[in-house]
């Protein structure tokens, strides 16, 4: 539930967010992702659809709800909104449909407040009242549109209050572009905490006992049991998988830093990556998906971690023949389009591509980054036509030119191929979901791809059954037709053509 803990609004103090992407309140237009990338026949060149107002953006729900996430997701953190009661309703409601059992801290707004400054001494006040070192490790504090862009000066904020660390941070939905590079935006803030916390001296030790091999910490919110298989995968290479970013916990941000290496599994995490940059731990991009990709990201842990050619040759010999036999044993048969705002839409497009799908065009609502790029070039290799920043207009395009088989999706773009009598699949709830990673990975997809494409005899027979109905000038007007549904639908539909 959300918890109003004070009645009050924004000042008019420019201030850039702490963790913001480069070109914060910038135009979209400007952004180097909006481009079309090769593809069959395609060459670079600017989007068809290219971003120049504020509702020309990548697919998202509110950014800040990936913040929100990761706060809700941690034990001993708090988590408060400074924004419009609408978005408050909003944020709590989806983060309680995704399973959140916490409440929300809300500290509102009204004109008066706005105006004269007095709400960045109401969140002062929130923080101090929720400062309860029996209770939490940290409070994170979310300012939404509003008060991001009246310049609420969250880094005035103390650092810590009575032990409890204070983490303020600016997630607009103009400056974010999507939720999974706003989870990236707190998960950097507090590794930057942890991190100089670290300088200073000894820390609190993650819980359970510390692993008597190197660690690689991962990068990325990923399906539960990938991170058991990845600790499988550098288990021959002598090392071991460390804590996953955004953590559970505090304490394990220190479990992270200790590592020797970190894996960005998902490349939109720019800002966790540069704070391990900075405490002298080498990134590897991409991730061991499907046979090629797993070789490739094997590579480069051995690379960065100073693995023996012994040890990688032992990992690859254990585990390429076990993830080729499983890409086998579960092909996938039919053209595809696929597209999502999740961050790892190219990851799952590799996986298509080895399991034998004809993928055509693969968007992302994500950016561009170096983490990104070897996933890039191989599609691109491939004959996929990867869209970085892709609208639901690019998407909506790419399934037009190609005609595929199955439309992998925003709801949106699920929902208008279903009404093209084209089977689809919401990429959220049913294909990033799923695991991805090594052998679990490899066989993950087929069955309920392959189901999918099946039904499509289903559709085209549910096409013809009910004609028109439902379209145009036939919305709700067969129901009240004498002549029955489809009739009445083509009756109406004429008729007002006639007039």
């Amino acid at each position: 539930m959300t918890q109003t803990l004070i009645k009050s609004a924004a000042t008019a103090e420019s201030d850039r967010p702490v963790g913001a992407p480069e070109g914060f309140g910038g135009l979209r237009s400007q952004d180097p992702g909006a481009v079309s990338i090769g593809g069959r026949g395609a060459t670079k060149a600017p989007s068809k659809a290219p971003m120049v107002g504020a509702h020309d953006q990548p697919q998202s729900m509110c950014p800040a709800f990936g913040s929100l996430r990761v706060a809700l997701r941690m034990r001993r953190t708090a988590s408060v909104l400074v924004g419009s009661a609408c978005c408050a309703y909003g944020l709590t409601f989806t983060s309680h449909f995704y399973g959140a059992r916490r409440s929300v801290g809300y500290v509102p707004f009204d004109s008066e407040t706005l105006v004269t400054g007095k709400l960045f001494e109401d969140v002062r006040e929130a923080a101090y009242r929720l400062a309860d070192p029996e209770r939490y490790d940290a409070v994170v504090i979310i300012n939404l549109c509003v008060p991001s862009a009246s310049g609420v000066p969250l880094r005035l904020l103390p650092e810590s209050i009575n032990g409890v660390r204070i983490i303020g941070i600016d997630v607009p939905g103009f400056g974010v572009a999507t939720h999974a590079e706003a989870k990236d935006v707190l998960s950097a803030a507090m590794l930057r905490r942890a991190r100089q916390e670290a300088e200073l001296g000894p820390v609190q030790a993650p819980r359970g006992a510390r692993s008597t091999r190197p660690t690689v910490a991962l990068i990325g919110e990923m399906f539960p049991v990938d991170p058991v298989t990845l600790g499988m995968l550098l288990e021959p290479l002598g090392l071991a998988a460390g804590p996953v970013v955004p953590t559970r916990e505090w304490r394990e941000l220190y479990g992270a830093l200790a590592g020797v290496a970190a894996a960005a599994i998902h490349p939109q995490y720019t800002g966790v990556c540069n704070e391990f940059a900075v405490a002298g731990r080498p990134v590897v991009g991409s991730a061991p998906v499907g046979y090629e990709g797993t070789a490739a990201w094997l590579e480069g842990i051995a690379a960065a971690c100073s693995v023996s050619a012994a040890n990688l040759d032992s990992a690859k010999n254990r585990w390429l023949p076990a993830i080729k036999q499983a890409l086998a044993g579960s092909p996938i048969k039919g053209r595809i389009t696929l597209s999502g705002y999740e961050g790892s839409e190219l990851l799952v497009g590799r996986l298509l591509v080895e399991s034998g799908a004809d993928l055509r065009y693969v968007g992302t609502a994500c950016g561009r980054t170096q983490w990104s790029a070897p996933d890039c070039d191989w599609l691109e290799s491939k004959g996929v036509r990867v869209q970085y920043r892709a609208t639901l207009e690019q998407d909506l395009a790419a399934m037009a030119e190609f005609a595929p088989e199955l439309v992998v999706g925003t709801t949106p773009v699920v929902q208008k191929a279903k009404e093209a009598a084209t089977p689809a699949l919401y990429f959220t709830n049913l294909i990033s979901a799923r695991p991805l990673i090594g052998p679990a990975g490899a066989g993950s997809l087929a069955q309920v791809i392959n189901a999918a494409m099946a039904s499509r005899p289903r559709f085209a027979a549910m096409d013809a059954f009910f004609g028109a109905a439902g379209e145009r000038f036939a919305a709700d007007l067969g129901a009240r037709a004498p002549g029955g549904f489809g009739t009445g639908a083509a009756i109406a539909t004429e008729d007002l053509a006639s007039c």
